[in-house]
């Protein structure tokens, strides 16, 4: 072969090199298309998918969206997956999901990193939650008061044993308080500690921390020396929750819909959807249709409070 044949086909392979980098470069775009809408969009089809992840106590109520908007845009479909208000956040972050579902506040160290990654999160309230104090349908205590949830909770807490707080429970034979909590990932876990506990406050060792709000009822309703707290859309027949009081002098409000919405219970908490910027496209008609009269009528039946007064939800 000689030299200039060689050199011809030397040339000719880096093309075909440069063509193929190039074409999968514009491949990519098409897909990054998409997310200029907060969207993920399917490489050989139209289809729109949105990524949705985060606090586990809203992964029930997202699905409900999801299914229900399925019917309304047949083109979008939502894909829907839990793991703590913590991990939907890192998920947003690290940019491979569009919505973050929480149930606490971003923290500030967490819109430090995304504006150091050169994201803005945007914060959407979906709806109020009241996070419900359980026990076990045996337990007698009626009412609860946040002193003594700290003292029971909190690093320090003097509460290790029902019969402190003047009462016996049947079936609970050592008397022993049993904690039950969620993973430090979660944003139950952070809401109750900064309200309950406060701001420098810190939980007692020896809890069980259970991955999901479901876990924890179920949980509770099994052991009769049981507490524990989650929210109120995983209430069921077999536990009970008392109600709770703000200061001696204050009246002890049950957890429901009603004191979520006028914020009279005192651990009622907002329910929050992030996003990576203003929302545009399929994503903001999305968000709009979660705050519409239909979402917030979903939102209702599934046992949380609209974050405003939806129409006739019969």
């Amino acid at each position: 072969m000689t030299m200039k044949r060689s050199s011809h086909l030397f040339h000719l392979h880096l093309g075909l090199v440069f063509a193929i980098l190039l074409g999968s470069g514009c491949a990519r775009s098409d897909r990054d298309a998409g997310g200029k809408d907060g969207a993920a969009v399917a490489s050989k089809s139209s289809r729109v998918v949105l990524q949705n992840k985060g606090s586990d106590t809203l992964v029930n109520v997202a699905q409900a969206w999801a299914d229900a908007y399925r019917d309304v845009k047949p083109g979008v479909a939502v894909a829907v997956t839990g793991g703590g208000s913590g991990t939907g956040i890192s998920a947003l972050l690290n940019g491979t999901v569009d919505i973050a579902n929480s149930s606490r506040a971003m923290k500030e160290r967490e819109m430090e990193m995304a504006r150091s990654k050169g994201i803005e999160p945007i914060e959407h309230v979906a709806g109020f939650d009241a996070l419900a104090v359980y026990l076990h349908p045996g337990n007698p205590l009626a009412e609860m008061s946040i002193e003594q949830l700290k003292a029971i909770y909190g690093e320090g807490g003097s509460l290790e044993r029902w019969s402190q707080l003047g009462v016996e429970v049947p079936g609970c034979s050592s008397d022993e308080i049993v904690r039950i909590s969620r993973q430090n990932n979660s944003g139950t876990y952070a809401y109750f500690k900064k309200t309950v506990l406060g701001k420098q406050g810190e939980y007692k060792l020896g809890s069980r921390d259970m991955h999901g709000s479901k876990d924890v009822v179920e949980l509770v309703a099994a052991t009769p020396c049981a507490i524990g707290y989650s929210g109120l859309a995983y209430a069921n027949d077999h536990i009970k929750m008392p109600c709770i009081k703000n200061g001696t002098e204050a009246a002890c409000v049950a957890p429901s819909v009603e004191t979520a919405i006028d914020r009279s219970y005192p651990i009622a908490r907002p329910l929050f959807l992030y996003t990576s910027g203003q929302p545009t496209g399929a994503l903001k008609e999305y968000l709009d249709w979660i705050l519409s009269d239909v979402g917030q009528c979903l939102i209702l039946k599934k046992g949380y409070a609209p974050v405003k007064p939806a129409a006739d939800c019969a």
